[in-house]
């Protein structure tokens, strides 16, 4: 693992966190950030964490 491919699976894990907690947030009652903010994190975390685990098992895999 490279120092470029534990920063890409790091903003995996925190993206990963962000969808999860903004599904509850909006699932269970008013969200603490309002509802068009934390909709607007859940939309933005989806395809970051996708991207950013693709790039980080990407560039595991050249440096092998």
């Amino acid at each position: 693992m490279t120092p470029k491919s534990a920063l890409f699976l790091l903003i995996s894990c925190i993206a990963g966190i962000a969808a999860v907690g903004s599904i509850f947030e909006l699932s269970y009652g008013e969200p603490q950030l309002g509802s068009l903010a934390t909709g607007i994190i859940l939309t933005a975390s989806i395809p970051l964490g996708g991207f950013s685990f693709y790039a980080a098992v990407r560039d595991a895999r050249a440096n092998q």
